[in-house]
């Protein structure tokens, strides 16, 4: 099967069509499989996840968790799992210690959520024995196709990092420039953004965002063009840096969009999502290995979204040496 999705996923008449997404998931089929070590996919959603990327030659997974209930959940969506590689693990704790030590061992490249909480895989990722901590900050990135806007955006951080510092964002801009880079994106834009474009010293993260452009140029920060602080508006609209008169290469046409802190990036996400119609694939950066995070409520294209940026970050990590480890 080479289409990027199936029929009964393609566009009816009146909705719309995800071309951004469709062409990650297509330049990902043509990378070898991705190796992915599954925590836990023990419902008809994350279970059901898998099976469409199977299908779609995305990815190789190593099922993690208790054996009845996987089976149990396959059987629930008419499906068989004596093909795939089954690791038995008698809960979702355990699952998600032996995924992250399948991926020390080498038999996994990436990890993906099953039906355990994020908490629960992203502790036993960042644990500092036996974990997959490197020395970059982890940090989670969204990339959102949004209707009418015509590249994707990536979000960071959402998430995972809740008010983070200026070193944080170091890491944060850091990963959403790989990622970019991993996506074929070129040149990418970062805007850093806030309330306004000016230096306000009453508003922190204006200073932030002019601390981290000047790293950008002194080399601190490589592999993207970095512009802050700016506005929403005037970080992805022409017209609206136009009426600021902002010049810069950035303004008007980002395609890395960094927030203040995760509630900032949160609400952002959702009204695209809510207001929009936008989708949001997820994953997070920073660790040994790309983790595929998805969600119950994500439609199948946004599932097979996700795994394609995995495939894509781990085909980019196999091409350079990896971060050093803690």
């Amino acid at each position: 099967m080479t289409a990027a999705v199936s029929a009964q996923d393609a566009p009816q008449h009146g909705q719309r069509r995800h071309d951004k997404y469709d062409r990650l998931v297509a330049t990902a089929q043509s990378l070898p499989k991705l190796k992915v070590a599954v925590a836990h996919p023990c419902d008809a959603a994350s279970l059901g996840a898998v099976f469409e990327a199977v299908e779609l030659g995305l990815i190789e997974p190593i099922l993690v968790g208790p054996q009845a209930k996987i089976a149990a959940a396959a059987e629930a969506l008419g499906k068989d799992v004596s093909a795939m590689r089954v690791v038995d693990a008698p809960h979702s704790h355990a699952a998600a210690e032996e995924a992250v030590n399948l991926v020390r061992s080498g038999q996994a490249e990436a990890l993906m959520k099953g039906s355990l909480h994020t908490d629960e895989l992203m502790g036993a990722v960042v644990r500092r024995e036996g974990g997959l901590r490197t020395a970059r900050r982890i940090s989670h990135c969204f990339v959102m196709d949004v209707p009418d806007h015509e590249t994707a955006l990536i979000i960071t951080d959402a998430a995972v990092n809740i008010a983070p510092t200026l070193e944080d964002k170091i890491h944060i801009v850091q990963n959403a420039i790989d990622l970019a880079r991993a996506l074929r994106v070129d040149p990418v834009r970062v805007a850093i953004l806030s309330a306004m474009e000016t230096v306000n010293p009453k508003v922190p993260s204006t200073i932030e965002a002019a601390a981290l452009c000047k790293m950008a140029d002194r080399g601190q920060i490589t592999g993207g063009i970095l512009d802050g602080p700016l506005a929403l508006d005037n970080a992805i609209d022409l017209g609206a840096a136009k009426i600021k008169k902002i010049q810069s290469p950035v303004a008007g046409q980002a395609n890395v969009l960094v927030v203040p802190d995760l509630e900032a990036g949160n609400m952002l996400a959702k009204s695209l999502t809510f207001l929009a119609d936008a989708d949001a694939a997820g994953i997070v950066l920073g660790a040994r290995v790309p983790v595929i995070l998805t969600s119950r409520a994500d439609s199948t294209i946004t599932r097979l979204a996700s795994c394609a940026v995995a495939s894509l970050v781990a085909d980019a990590q196999r091409k350079q040496l990896s971060v050093p480890e803690v």
